[in-house]
C-alpha cells in the first residue's frame, strides 16, 4: 500500500481552500493439547525455562509490550508514533494499532497512547493487549529454529513479525512467542541464479527483514529493479510475496509471486528447507499464493531482477463535493482504463475524504498515480493518460486541482522513506475482472456513488493486474486464479480512533461484511471474484473460497505434510477454521 503518499497528498489538500460483544480468547487454564499453553497452565514454561532459552539465544529473547506501553515507558514523538520505520523496530508494535488491542476479552485488555483515557482501566503492563509475551530477535536461521522448536515443545501460540505491516493482524497474538525477523538484513546479488538445470539469470536473495525501501536503494546501485510495492517497510520476503505481492510494475512483469525463485524456510519440525521448483516443490507451490504465516518462518527469498529504467509518473488530484459527480469520474476512469495497456502501465486511484469543507460539504478527492515503465517516453505516456483527464474535465461539479507527468528513475519513483501509520483500520476488498470494465463502466460509477452517499470513508483502487499477470496464468502455484482474469484490486477501508467505544469498534470491524459494502463490490465484480489476502477482511464468511479459490483442498494437503500440528495458524490462513479466532483452542 502507498498510505504515506496518500497522506502527503491529503496534507497538500488540507492547505488548499477554494475561492478565498463479548468475545474472548478462551484462555482459561488448561493442560489439554486441544489448546495452546498459556500463563497459569501447568504446561507453560517456567521462568527458569525461559531464562535457559534466552541464554541459548545469547540474550536475544525480550519482553514484549504494545506500542502505547512502549511509548509510555520511553517517550515517543508524534512523528515516531506514526512512522512505520520506528514501529518496525518495536517488537510489539503493529502499523495499525487496533491489532495490538484485545477489545473483546472479558474484561478487555487495551492500552491507549493517551494514558488519561478513562473509558477503560489502563492496562499498559506486561501482557496487555493482543501482543506477545516474549519475542526472539532472530539474527540467524538457528535463532528461528530455536524459537520454532521451543514453541512446538511447549505447545505455545507462535507469531511471526517481519515489519508489522499486516492488515489482518497476523503478526501478533496475545500470550504468544513472537519470532521477529527484522534483523535478517542480508542482500546477495547473483548474475546467474540456478535452480536444478535452469539458469534464471539475474536475481537477488534477501533476508526476511529487508524492507522495500532498503532493497530499492540496493538494486538501484546494481542497475536493477524488482517487482515491489510503494510501502517503505513492507518486507518482500515475508507475507507480501506469500499472498501475491502486487505492484505498479505487475502489468509489465507480473506479481511478486510470479518472480520468486526460491525460499529458505524453517518449518514446524525445526528443519531449515530450501524450497523451489525442484526441492520441496509442493511447499514451493503452496507458499506462492497460499497466504502469509501458514507455512513456516522465512529466512530468505530469492527474486528475479530486471534492468532498471526511467519511468514516466503521472499524478492527478480530481475534486468534487458531490458524491454522484465522483461516481461519474469513476465511470470515466473505468471507460479509459484500457488506454494504459499498450504501455503496460500500473496505477493507484484512490477516492478519499480531504477534511476540506466547502459550503458545509466535504471535498472528496480522487488521487491518481500512474507508472509507465520500460523507458516509456513522456510524450507517449501523456498521450495515453490525457483522454481520461480531458473527459473528466467535462464532468459537472468536478475540478482537476493538480495534473503533472514527470520522468523518474523507477527505483526512486517507487521508493519512500517511511509510511504514515499508527491508526486503527480494517479493510475489505475484491478483485475486479477485466470483463467488468469492458461491459459495466457505468455500473462501476454507480457503485462509487452509492458507497460515498452511504458514508464509505476510503475507496482504494489498484491497476495491478492484466498484462503479464494474465499471461502468467500457466504458472502452477497456489495463487487464487482470480488474479489471472482480474484488472484491478479494489479496497474499502473503515477506520476509527481511540475515542470509540468497544461496541463502536466492533461495528467498524464488521462493517464491510455486515453492511452493504461487501455487496456493493460483489454485485459488480461477482460473488466469486476473489480477494487479495494481504489487503482484505479476515471476517470474510467464506475465506477459503474468497482468498484461495479452488486451491484450498490442495493447500490443506500440503499443510498436513509440513505442519501437521498447526503450529502456524493465522487469521483466515490455511487450517485456521480448525481453531478459535485467537488461534488458541481447537473448535
Amino acid at each position: 500500500m502507498m498510505f504515506s503518499r496518500l497522506f502527503s497528498l491529503l496534507s497538500f489538500l488540507s492547505l488548499w481552500r477554494p475561492g478565498v460483544g463479548n468475545l474472548n480468547h478462551g484462555l482459561s487454564a488448561n493442560s489439554s493439547n486441544s489448546c495452546r499453553c498459556v500463563p497459569g497452565d501447568s504446561c507453560f514454561p517456567t521462568a527458569d525455562t525461559w531464562a535457559q532459552l534466552n541464554t541459548s539465544l545469547s540474550g536475544r529473547l525480550v519482553n514484549v509490550v504494545s506500542s502505547a506501553a512502549f511509548c509510555h515507558a520511553v517517550g515517543c514523538t508524534d512523528a515516531q508514533w506514526t512512522s512505520s520505520v520506528f514501529r518496525a523496530n518495536v517488537p510489539g508494535a503493529m502499523n495499525q494499532v487496533n491489532w495490538e488491542q484485545d477489545y473483546f476479552s472479558d474484561p478487555p485488555s487495551v492500552c491507549f497512547l493517551n494514558s488519561s483515557d478513562s473509558r477503560l482501566p489502563q492496562q499498559c503492563n506486561q501482557g496487555s493487549g493482543d501482543v506477545p509475551l516474549y519475542a526472539i530477535l532472530a539474527e540467524s536461521a538457528e535463532d528461528i529454529q530455536a524459537g520454532v522448536n521451543f514453541a512446538r515443545e511447549y505447545n505455545l501460540r507462535l507469531a511471526i513479525k517481519a515489519s508489522g505491516h499486516d492488515y489482518l493482524g497476523r503478526s501478533t497474538a496475545r500470550d504468544s512467542l513472537l519470532i521477529s525477523t527484522h534483523s535478517l538484513q542480508g542482500i546477495l546479488f547473483s548474475d546467474d541464479f540456478v535452480v536444478g538445470d535452469t539458469n534464471h539469470g539475474s536475481a537477488v536473495t534477501v533476508g526476511s527483514g529487508v524492507a522495500l525501501n532498503t532493497l530499492y536503494a540496493a538494486t538501484k546501485a546494481q542497475g536493477k529493479i524488482f517487482v515491489g510495492g510503494t510501502a517503505a517497510t513492507v518486507v518482500p520476503a515475508g507475507g507480501y510475496v506469500q499472498g501475491a505481492g502486487h505492484s505498479a510494475l505487475s502489468p509489465a512483469y507480473g506479481l511478486a509471486v510470479d518472480n520468486v525463485l526460491e525460499f529458505i524456510v524453517v518449518v514446524a519440525n525445526g528443519s531449515v528447507l530450501t524450497v523451489n521448483e525442484i526441492e520441496h516443490s509442493d511447499l514451493f507451490w503452496a507458499m506462492r499464493g497460499g497466504g502469509a504465516g501458514s507455512w513456516g518462518v522465512i529466512v530468505s527469498a530469492t527474486f528475479r531482477l530486471y534492468p532498471t529504467f526511467n519511468a514516466t509518473v503521472c499524478e492527478s488530484v480530481i475534486i468534487t463535493t458531490v458524491p454522484a459527480a465522483m461516481g461519474a469520474v469513476a465511470a470515466v476512469h473505468a471507460k479509459h482504463i484500457f488506454d494504459l495497456d499498450a504501455l503496460q502501465a500500473g496505477q493507484y486511484f484512490w477516492v478519499v475524504p480531504t477534511g476540506v469543507m466547502v459550503s458545509d460539504a466535504e471535498v472528496i478527492a480522487m488521487l491518481v498515480s500512474t507508472y509507465f515503465p520500460n523507458n516509456a517516453s513522456l510524450e507517449d505516456s501523456e498521450a495515453a493518460y490525457q483522454p481520461f483527464i480531458e473527459e473528466v474535465g467535462n464532468v459537472t461539479n468536478v475540478g482537476v486541482l493538480n495534473n503533472t507527468c514527470a520522468v523518474a528513475q523507477i527505483n526512486d519513483a517507487l521508493n519512500s522513506a517511511s509510511d504514515a501509520v499508527g491508526t486503527d483500520l480494517v479493510m475489505g476488498s475484491r478483485l475486479f475482472p477485466a470483463s467488468v470494465y469492458n461491459t459495466s463502466a457505468d455500473a462501476i460509477g454507480d457503485m462509487y456513488t452509492a458507497l460515498l452517499e452511504n458514508g464509505t470513508q476510503y475507496i482504494l483502487g489498484h491497476l495491478v493486474a492484466g498484462g503479464q499477470v494474465a499471461e502468467n496464468a500457466d504458472i502452477d502455484m497456489a495463487l487464487n486464479p482470480a488474479w489471472r482474469t482480474a484488472k484491478t484490486h479494489m479496497i474499502i477501508v473503515n477506520n476509527w480512533n481511540d475515542s470509540f467505544s468497544i461496541p463502536e469498534v466492533a461495528a467498524q470491524e464488521r462493517l464491510f461484511t455486515s453492511s452493504f459494502q461487501r455487496a456493493a463490490l460483489t454485485e459488480i465484480a461477482g460473488e466469486d471474484s476473489g480477494s487479495y489476502t494481504n489487503e482484505a477482511d479476515g471476517l470474510e464468511p467464506d475465506f477459503r473460497t474468497t482468498f484461495y479459490g479452488p486451491n484450498y483442498e490442495k493447500l490443506e494437503a500440503v499443510k498436513s505434510i509440513y505442519d501437521p500440528g498447526d503450529l502456524f495458524i493465522v487469521a483466515a490462513g490455511v487450517g485456521s477454521e480448525r481453531w478459535d479466532k485467537a488461534g488458541f483452542c481447537r473448535v
